[in-house]
């Protein structure tokens, strides 16, 4: 029997493989283990069963599926926020402003938090910035100098944060301005002082902020929450504002979310299964690369004799010429001079020269090459066609149940 210590040591693992991206032990390698398949109740009971079949009952609830995520709106998502700040700034005794400083650090990661928070509590404060004690002594003068602009300003007029370094509250003002506008980098904004490393909290920008900087900076901090957070992700959908929290444990990645669509929570691609994400990923590069492009050119062009400018036969004879500014006339067959060419070689649609060098191995490697590229550009022909009918099929789909949530929806309530 396994210690309790190591099931959790188990559980920890698989989910640093699963976050990681190794996602081998989801898989289970018994074909006929059919544990993880839906279970349908043929039985129309409707609730109405005896008692003696209560132990019946609990086995089919417990086969049920069960969503292995959650769909988060903005609320749940600052919920959730403020929740781990509440943990992290409880279990370590900290202000909610460090507690921020110290999950942005570690991209949310509470139980990451705690476990180098105690482990190292002086290696972790100096490499986030949470300073204990100030990095300069401040005199006690009535007025003081500045470290960007240099000006003399009273106290009033002067802050800092932990290291103690002092500065107006205009160039603080600006240096903060500047950092929202350039991106979600204010998240990780330090002191002025390009020697200093101490950490510029929340605090600070909602006491020198504008209200529009402090609205730009609160929705970094929330997008921040998702996107540098392992378990959550946004939907992909365009225009859609829900994220989605996913938990280990399920061999199963496909996500429905509240906006209706569905998509892999692993590659967050559309919703693939049963074809694994890898096989997704060639095929979407396979229709985006020039690939297809060249396999077309090499399958259905021959380039030309004198300026290798690719040429397209797609009826006539074998007489070809070249576009200008080359105009040179060749055999579409043997790519000799026109002018080589007559009756003797065979006319204009046949050309013996041709034929007698194919028979000595002449056109193997080239032809064989050409064979091979129409080979691949008809499977994949074959094979895109169908894709792009079942996606025009989907995409008719989902208008058509648009239209039903919204325009019949809506006449439905107006008629009552």
């Amino acid at each position: 029997m396994e210690s309790e210590d190591d099931m959790i040591d188990d559980s920890v693992s698989m989910e640093d493989d699963f976050y990681s991206g190794d996602l081998s032990y989801c898989y289970d390698d018994d074909p006929n283990d059919n544990d993880n398949d839906y279970y349908f109740d043929d039985d129309n009971d409707y609730g109405l069963l005896e008692d003696d079949d209560d132990d019946d009952q609990d086995a089919i609830v417990s086969r049920r599926p069960q969503l292995s995520y959650t769909v988060l709106k903005e609320a749940d998502i600052k919920q959730q926020q403020e929740d781990d700040i509440s943990k992290v700034s409880t279990v370590l005794s900290i202000s909610r402003v460090d507690a921020t400083i110290l999950l942005r650090y570690y991209n949310w990661s509470v139980s990451k938090v705690h476990d180098e928070w105690f482990a190292d509590e002086g290696g972790v404060r100096q490499s986030v910035g949470l300073l204990e004690r100030p990095a300069v002594q401040v005199s006690n003068a009535r007025e003081l100098t500045c470290g960007i602009c240099f000006e003399s300003f009273l106290r009033d007029n002067i802050t800092s944060v932990a290291c103690g370094h002092p500065f107006c509250l205009s160039c603080w003002r600006g240096y903060i301005s500047t950092t929202i506008y350039d991106g979600p980098g204010c998240l990780s904004l330090r002191c002025p002082d390009p020697s200093c490393n101490a950490a510029v909290g929340k605090d600070m920008i909602d006491k020198l902020a504008t209200s529009e900087e402090k609205e730009k900076y609160s929705r970094y901090l929330l997008r921040s929450y998702v996107e540098d957070n392992r378990k959550t992700k946004w939907c992909p959908a365009p225009g859609c504002e829900y994220a989605v929290d996913f938990t280990v444990g399920s061999g199963n990645f496909d996500v429905s979310c509240n906006c209706s669509y569905s998509f892999c929570w692993n590659c967050t691609e559309e919703a693939h299964r049963p074809v694994d994400c890898e096989t997704v990923a060639k095929w979407i590069l396979k229709n985006s690369a020039e690939s297809e492009n060249m396999n077309w050119i090499l399958a259905n062009s021959k380039p030309c004799p004198k300026c290798k400018r690719p040429i397209e036969k797609n009826q006539g004879c074998m007489h070809m010429t070249c576009t200008p500014p080359c105009k040179f006339e060749f055999c579409w067959l043997c790519l000799g001079a026109w002018a080589e060419h007559g009756e003797r070689t065979g006319g204009f649609y046949a050309c013996n020269r041709y034929e007698a060098a194919k028979q000595e191995g002449v056109y193997d490697e080239a032809e064989r090459r050409r064979e091979m590229a129409k080979n691949s550009l008809e499977k994949y022909t074959h094979y895109y066609e169908r894709w792009a009918s079942n996606q025009l099929s989907r995409q008719k789909a989902l208008a058509d149940l648009h239209q039903m949530q919204t325009v019949h929806v809506s006449s439905y309530h107006l008629s009552f």
